[in-house]
């Protein structure tokens, strides 16, 4: 578990399936971070255990689940993801409407970029963005994350920003 001074951020567990229902339904993450197809109870169980539990068990890091530590209530997924397309790991994150806005964000992606320093020596970090999506490009500069380019992470995707920290080698995608 990582904790912040406003949150908690623990592995994702099947018991949050009925978030992840939520989350993965709002019609912003469906326009920024695409349609995954989650609907149901089972398919949010499947994608727990076929995505943010292999990340954990193969990475020690994943998308971990965004808790208020004052009452609990689950915010949104953030964390630092290892994707065969990138060189380095990316940071990314998603919040439910009502808690954006608020310095969740920004608060969550510190605490992950933290731990991975120093828990698992990560010190490069990059992030994609949908292009149009500038809340989200304006958080990763807060994180010290700049533009560099457009990319493809595969033949068939749609091109996606490319966001790397000022003056660091390039990320090789």
């Amino acid at each position: 578990m990582i904790l912040s001074e406003r949150l908690e951020l623990r592995e994702l567990t099947v018991a949050d399936a009925p978030f992840i229902v939520e989350l993965l339904n709002d019609p912003d993450f469906h326009r920024y971070i695409g349609d995954r197809g989650i609907r149901t109870l089972q398919d949010a169980e499947n994608y727990i255990q076929q995505g943010p539990a292999v990340s954990y068990a193969r990475h020690g890091h994943g998308l971990y689940l965004v808790a208020r530590r004052s009452d609990g209530a689950k915010l949104g997924i953030c964390g630092l993801i290892k994707r065969d397309t990138l060189p380095c790991e990316d940071i990314g994150y998603a919040f439910l409407p009502a808690y954006r806005g608020q310095g969740y964000g920004i608060e969550a992606a510190q605490a992950a970029l933290q731990d991975g320093r120093e828990r698992l020596g990560i010190e490069r970090v990059v992030a994609i963005v949908t292009p149009g999506n500038e809340r989200s490009v304006a958080l990763l500069a807060k994180l010290g994350l700049v533009q560099s380019r457009l990319v493809k992470l595969a033949e068939d995707a749609d091109e996606c920003l490319l966001l790397e920290a000022e003056g660091a080698q390039a990320c090789r995608v």
